[in-house]
């Protein structure tokens, strides 16, 4: 096949629509999507992707805000940490900080978005897209082999599998990060806690927005966790239309 040839089929896939999935199709997604999140061995290995997100809100957050982006580092115990350059203080710096736990829930009302308007092979090459930048940003042995194989693994469903498996991976993926997304800010104040009954200083992104800003850590995780729920109802809403009498988009 000639270049030109392989450009028209990727362009036909990726701008193609696709048909939406049965409602239990997309149920069924959904609750694989919640007992994932809900058993804690699953999702100490599924959380490596909200970590990704997570990292990749920040560095997309601190390239937008001006900021100079040095560096990422994923780590197997699902921590990561985003390096970046600028003001210590001000907008920017807090844009930046702000953004990590509000990316896997951006991302997934993002991705049901494209899934309600039909658009699973364009959610998934978006996808693609992403990662490949973010990888470009890594700088540490464990966030390279877990960028690779959630690329591999996107790469192979959107490339290979049927229209059928793309849409289950797909909606099982856009359920994942929302509520993927409520359970890391769950998290967040959990381990916010457990640092104050220690008499440990808590270093999370909450508490350094507080530092930042001078509004307690607590409003922050306050405001994580409303954008949160807010993405999940909107991705619910998108995501199964019938069952809470809304049109399918772009139908």
């Amino acid at each position: 096949m000639s270049v030109f040839g392989l450009m028209h089929e990727l362009w036909a896939r990726v701008g193609g629509a696709q048909p939406v999935p049965p409602v239990w199709v997309i149920s069924v997604s959904g609750i694989i999507a919640l007992l994932i999140v809900l058993d804690a061995r699953t999702w100490h290995l599924a959380r490596n992707v909200i970590t990704i997100a997570h990292e990749g809100g920040h560095a997309l957050a601190s390239v937008l805000s001006g900021r100079r982006l040095d560096g990422i580092r994923l780590h197997s115990d699902t921590s990561g940490v985003t390096y970046s350059r600028g003001r210590r203080t001000g907008p920017a710096v807090v844009i930046t900080s702000a953004a990590g736990y509000l990316a896997p829930s951006v991302l997934g009302a993002g991705a049901a978005w494209l899934l309600a308007a039909h658009h699973v092979v364009a959610m998934l090459w978006l996808v693609l897209a992403l990662l490949v930048a973010l990888f470009l940003a890594i700088r540490n042995a464990y966030g390279v082999l877990a960028v690779l194989v959630t690329v591999g693994a996107v790469l192979a469903v959107s490339w290979f599998a049927t229209a059928s498996v793309q849409a289950a991976f797909g909606y099982t993926a856009a359920w994942f990060l929302l509520l993927g997304g409520v359970r890391a800010v769950i998290e967040l104040q959990g381990d916010r806690r457990r640092s104050r009954r220690r008499g440990q200083v808590s270093s999370s992104d909450a508490d350094q927005l507080g530092r930042l800003t001078g509004l307690p850590a607590g409003a922050w995780v306050a405001v994580f966790a409303l954008v949160c729920v807010a993405a999940l109802v909107l991705g619910t809403r998108l995501l199964v239309p019938t069952l809470l009498h809304v049109p399918h988009i772009g139908g």
